[in-house]
């Protein structure tokens, strides 16, 4: 197995991780939170490095992502494992796999990017299980991959530490976040984490010089007060700035919260609404499809710019980064530099 970075040797063989914000203390053959990162004799490995379960090539709106190269495709990664226990978790059946789990290939760094440039995708996203815990793998294939002008995401829970995070700035173009909720307690309740490492992650993230989204699954009487809503979106206009796109994504029942109901179009459409208000230049609503918050609006003069139907996208009144209505400046990535 590929040995850990980021963890430090104690007394009588335990072993300290800080790559993610629980900081594993790992006692010799067991593993972290995250059931990936095993202490064998005193040292730490990534037992999934190259270990891969899912592999796609998407549209980058499904991870999604609005203004990060719009309309083109991504090649898709995913293997097991998860710092958090998210009881609404939609990828449960990876995500809280063992090792032991049938069907894991092994990808290498370079076969990965190879693959990526074969499909003829402008970036490549680890994904479908949280890619932090994977580190040394998305490290290695990122750097691979920026030299060949391939751009980079991950779509993530956010619960990486600072050491982690800094490691991947030289390689990482996109992160994608979810914040999901505004509340420690729904936080350490329904996800097994804490809310302020993801909050500091997500700001450092942007301060890095890396493309932020975030998304909220909007969950009927956990996380769906207007209250809570506005003071995550507060932070986000405070911290990240207005042309942080935010996305407020519909819940539908699953793993174990399935006697919850899916949330109402209307509360949504409030959510997206106020965040309008308060100045946010690019709010979205998620699982609604063909509804008109999906589309990219110019924040000058509220024309359509991107016009979105699922994840088919059609340009409509944009010229490079211009509303071709009012000549207002449009905030998206455009290219990988």
């Amino acid at each position: 197995m590929h040995e850990a970075r980021l963890y430090r040797k104690l007394e009588e063989g335990t072993v300290h991780c800080s790559l993610c914000a629980h900081r594993c203390t790992i006692k010799e053959g067991r593993h972290g939170v995250c059931g990936v990162r095993i202490n064998r004799g005193g040292t730490l490995y990534a037992a999934t490095f190259g270990k891969v379960i899912a592999e796609a090539v998407d549209p980058i709106e499904k991870k999604p992502l609005y203004h990060f190269l719009p309309g083109t495709r991504c090649y898709s990664l995913g293997s097991i494992g998860c710092n958090f226990r998210c009881e609404h978790c939609q990828n449960w059946h990876i995500s809280q796999q063992t090792l032991e789990m049938e069907g894991l290939r092994d990808i290498s760094p370079e076969q990965g990017v190879e693959r990526a440039g074969r499909s003829g995708s402008a970036s490549i996203a680890w994904t479908y299980n949280e890619p932090t815990i994977w580190h040394e793998y998305p490290l290695a294939m990122g750097t691979l991959a920026r030299q060949k002008g391939i751009g980079t995401v991950y779509v993530t829970n956010g619960y990486i530490t600072e050491e982690g995070l800094r490691e991947l700035a030289g390689t990482l173009n996109a992160f994608r976040v979810d914040i999901k909720s505004f509340s420690d307690t729904f936080y350490r309740k329904v996800c097994g984490g804490r809310l302020q490492p993801v909050l500091d992650a997500t700001a450092l993230a942007k301060e890095l010089g890396m493309h932020i989204e975030t998304v909220t699954l909007v969950i009927p009487g956990q996380n769906d007060s207007m209250d809570e809503m506005e003071t995550l979106i507060r932070w986000v206009l405070e911290n990240l700035g207005p042309d942080t796109p935010m996305h407020f994504t519909r819940f539908h029942p699953d793993y174990r919260m399935l006697d919850a109901r899916p949330t109402d179009i209307r509360v949504l459409e409030k959510i997206y609404e106020r965040a309008k208000e308060l100045g946010l230049h690019y709010p979205y609503l998620g699982n609604v499809g063909g509804h008109p918050y999906e589309n990219t609006y110019c924040p000058a003069c509220g024309s359509p710019v991107i016009e979105r139907s699922g994840y088919a996208v059609r340009i409509t009144g944009l010229d490079d980064h211009t509303c071709t209505e009012c000549g207002g400046r449009i905030e998206y990535v455009s290219e990988i530099r």
